[in-house]
């Protein structure tokens, strides 16, 4: 196996070819960037699940987040090569048409992480439970809590504003889990609980964390639980706390190497665990089957995607919540 350096459209691309490309058996990943350690473990995942199934492989990522042109470029030279699958995390819908021809022109298109809003774009999505995730950190948080629960002031750290489906998910799972009534799970905002003291957009970032928990704090001194949508947020958050004087039950999602060793030191009561890796690997044993014989993934029961995993993560289990240690959870980390 072989690797080679592909300049696509002036965005550059990391490609990966096994030797000569058979087009019959071409799996091809396409990530946001080839940077984030989420994405690096997802293409970690791919590689070896390609390897092991004996199919050639390419993988492709652009310059940054949020620039469709240099994915669509990709989709566009995997049609060309003849790939019998690719995978794919978008960075917005509009590579949605790309992966639409490629479908025609009979490859199965795999969304990982996120759906893409075009049903039509994608044949299945491979991806965490984020409702789940958000769920389970919920029940955590109000086991822990116990009848303190009753009185909790909540400060809920989102993405941003704009209802994105795995922040819309998350958030709305924690409220749940916790005991909160949310009428719609479409969208963040609509639980009318006192508990809930605000929702403040962290842009999933620590210097956001801890700006949308100063914000809070300002609210409502008080706060005593701190929902963060991812664990960079939750890091700004505690540093905002601290700051203040002040301490809270935090919890977050996504399970990261720095993540967890938060979970270990203390920061973060409780993290669920997301993996990349088993939705990309996942997503190229799909690939292959379909290469054999034309059969497409099923979604999981109960679901409109396939679920690939979550485990809460805490040093600090509670009865009726299953979870894992931050040993185990360092073993199964990323980044």
């Amino acid at each position: 196996m072989k690797f080679t350096i592909a300049a696509l459209s002036g965005a550059a691309f990391l490609a990966l070819s096994a030797g000569s490309v058979q087009a019959a058996d071409l799996a091809c990943l396409i990530t946001k960037n080839n940077t984030n350690p989420f994405f690096v473990k997802m293409k970690e995942g791919a590689e070896k699940a390609a390897k092991d199934a004996g199919l050639d492989f390419q993988a492709y990522a652009g310059e940054k987040d949020g620039d469709a042109a240099p994915q669509i470029t990709a989709i566009e030279n995997c049609v060309a090569a003849g790939a019998k699958g690719i995978l794919i995390t978008a960075s917005n819908d509009s590579v949605g048409p790309a992966l639409k021809k490629a479908r025609e022109a009979g490859a199965l298109v795999i969304a990982l992480d996120t759906p893409l809003a075009d049903a039509d774009a994608q044949d299945m999505t491979f991806a965490t439970d984020n409702f789940e995730a958000g769920t389970l950190i919920g029940q955590w948080a109000a086991a822990t809590l116990g009848d303190k629960a009753k009185d909790a002031k909540i400060a809920m750290l989102d993405i941003n504003k704009d209802n994105i489906s795995v922040d819309v998910a998350r958030d709305t799972g924690f409220l749940k889990g916790f005991g909160v009534e949310v009428p719609d799970l479409k969208v963040m905002g609509s639980e009318k609980d006192p508990r809930v003291i605000g929702h403040e957009s962290s842009d999933a970032n620590p210097e956001g964390g801890q700006k949308a928990m100063e914000t809070l704090l300002a609210k409502d001194p008080d706060i005593n639980v701190v929902y963060t949508i991812n664990e960079p947020a939750a890091e700004g958050a505690s540093q905002a706390l601290k700051a203040a004087g002040k301490t809270a039950l935090i919890v977050s999602v996504d399970g990261g190497c720095p993540g967890v060793k938060n979970v270990q030191a203390g920061v973060i009561g409780a993290t669920s665990q997301q993996y990349p890796l088993l939705m990309a690997s996942k997503g190229i044993e799909a690939i292959a089957a379909f290469a054999k014989d034309g059969s497409k993934p099923a979604a999981s029961e109960g679901l409109s995607f396939f679920n690939t995993g979550v485990n809460l993560v805490t040093d600090k289990p509670v009865d009726g919540v299953k979870s894992i240690d931050s040993a185990k959870g360092l073993e199964l980390c990323w980044g």
